[in-house]
């Protein structure tokens, strides 16, 4: 009893000097959100009769791997497949919400003389962004609208924004900046054979103007502005559209492969070659083979998701290049994977779906020769296997302490079946959220877990060694608490009796330590 009492006292002397020494916390700032607005995919463009049977259901991003095996080409997610729904819960309003904010940045009129103009962005930045804090990078992510729409259109609908914010805040994907740009400007008409015009020239805007500005006052992984520092950081950029934004988001695989690896097509087929009416499937997925074996992309990493609506009034275009590039060999599920949502239409609900589903396997830890990550960059689902979390490398060699350090306390494989000795009622789905909260801050770059003792002192004294303070992290400057789970006369279980308590305790805004 008097050990336990001089770890509390340690503990809370501890928590003290770090909390006074952090000063990398992350503020709240609320959010500015573009007005609410209507979808604007392409209505002039038909239904073909084509269909295409995809493979039986199968759970993707946010389901359980129970093969154990590792990396999307282990085949995680099959490479045809149905999207899974939204939870109604991803769409209501967060209590850490992202914040949006209008970008004019100077560009030229491709189109027409060249001429220079201002463009409109809307730009995302995650809860607790801080632009004083240059030392903390994000990955990011550009949308591209459909037939007739406008930059911030993404942010126009609030469940999607919502459901932006949740799949950060429950560590589904990491902290990311999300641009919802235009392919239009001050002098574009609208009609389609212009719009048509416009993303054709949209890369160059982009390569020359959207992203230098962007990116040169956000804090993402490139280092500057410069073309070389763009390239080197492509690993983190990622380009994603809708209807006549899906077609921009072909053309950008073919013109910006060097600055961008993870593409979201929804909607729509390439155009490189041929245009509406006449697709020339057989071309333009020649010519996306021929550029992948010619930059060596295979090794150098990219991932396509694509995606479509069984009930998509252009479906058609869109199963007829999927099949294409299923028939070809190099297209492999590790680079490239068609997903369909069941009953989905060509409007914003079938959008937030395709998001919900491609987003989490984007941005994923290089492992391998393919360049794609391993599994371990995925976020947990009910169905991980307890060991998964313990051994991620996340979590380095103190993964071992989330769960009872004596294996005989506990039970169950998989975090969904988690049982502890004389506890009840553990409900999975915060067992899920707290292992993602802390896989999440723990990529981003934070401390989360500290030791109590030193090396020196856990080798005099081994009983020392399984021991540390796991941080949720609050507000700067906020007060703290610290929280320690019964049972301690015989081990420690925090997932279901402290770690829920200091999750809670910082969503409040409090600077939470767990004892181990």
């Amino acid at each position: 009893m008097k050990q336990n009492a001089a770890i509390c006292l340690i503990c809370l002397l501890f928590a003290l000097i770090v909390l006074m020494t952090s000063a990398c916390g992350k503020m709240d700032s609320g959010a500015e959100t573009h007005p609410d607005g209507e979808s604007h995919g392409s209505a002039a463009e038909i239904s073909g009769a084509a269909s295409f049977e995809a493979t039986d259901s199968t759970e993707t991003s946010h389901a359980s791997a129970d093969n154990g095996e590792t990396g999307v080409s282990d085949m995680e997610i099959p490479q045809t497949g149905w999207t899974e729904a939204v939870p109604a819960r991803y769409t209501q309003a967060s209590d850490k919400p992202g914040n949006v904010v209008r970008l004019d940045y100077e560009s030229e009129d491709y189109v027409r003389n060249g001429s220079t103009i201002t463009k409109t962005a809307y730009v995302y930045t995650p809860y607790g962004y801080k632009e004083d804090d240059a030392e903390t990078r994000y990955n990011i992510l550009y949308l591209m609208h459909g037939w007739g729409g406008h930059a911030g259109e993404y942010f126009d609908f609030t469940a999607t924004k919502n459901m932006f914010d949740n799949l950060i805040a429950n560590g589904d994907i990491p902290p990311v900046i999300i641009v919802s740009a235009t392919f239009y400007n001050e002098n574009s008409r609208t009609d389609f054979s212009s719009s048509i015009q416009e993303f054709r020239a949209f890369h160059q805007d982009f390569e020359d103007h959207l992203m230098p500005a962007v990116e040169g006052q956000f804090h993402t992984y490139a280092k500057s502005t410069s073309p070389e520092d763009l390239e080197a950081s492509r690993d983190h950029r990622a380009f994603g559209g809708f209807s006549l934004g899906s077609v921009t988001t072909w053309l950008q695989f073919c013109y910006d492969y060097d600055y961008i690896r993870w593409f979201l097509p929804m909607s729509g087929s390439c155009w490189y070659y041929g245009t509406y009416g006449d697709f020339r499937f057989e071309d333009n997925v020649d010519f996306i083979e021929q550029l992948v074996e010619n930059e060596n992309l295979g090794e150098r990493g990219y991932f396509i998701y694509y995606a479509v609506g069984t009930e998509d009034v252009v479906k058609s275009q869109s199963i007829n290049m999927a099949k294409e590039m299923l028939s070809r060999e190099i297209f492999t599920p590790d680079h490239y994977v068609f997903y369909q949502k069941d009953g989905g239409y060509h409007d914003f609900n079938a959008v937030q779906e395709y998001l919900y589903n491609a987003l989490p396997l984007f941005f994923r830890d290089e492992s391998g020769d393919s360049g794609i990550g391993q599994a371990t960059s995925q976020p947990f689902t009910i169905g991980t296997a307890i060991s998964d979390v313990i051994n991620d490398p996340a979590f380095g060699d103190y993964g071992r302490l989330i769960f009872p350090v004596d294996s005989g306390y506990y039970s169950g494989r998989t975090l969904g079946d988690l049982r502890l000795t004389w506890y009840s009622n553990i409900d999975p789905d915060k067992t899920v959220e707290i292992a993602n909260y802390m896989k999440a801050h723990a990529q981003a770059g934070e401390t989360i877990f500290y030791d109590i003792y030193t090396d020196e002192e856990k080798a005099a004294d081994p009983e020392k060694a399984d021991t540390g303070l796991f941080f949720f992290k609050g507000n700067p400057g906020e007060k703290f608490a610290v929280c320690n789970a019964g049972g301690g006369f015989a081990y420690v279980g925090a997932m279901h009796d402290s770690f829920p308590h200091a999750l809670e305790l910082s969503k409040m805004g409090y600077n939470a330590f767990a004892l181990i």
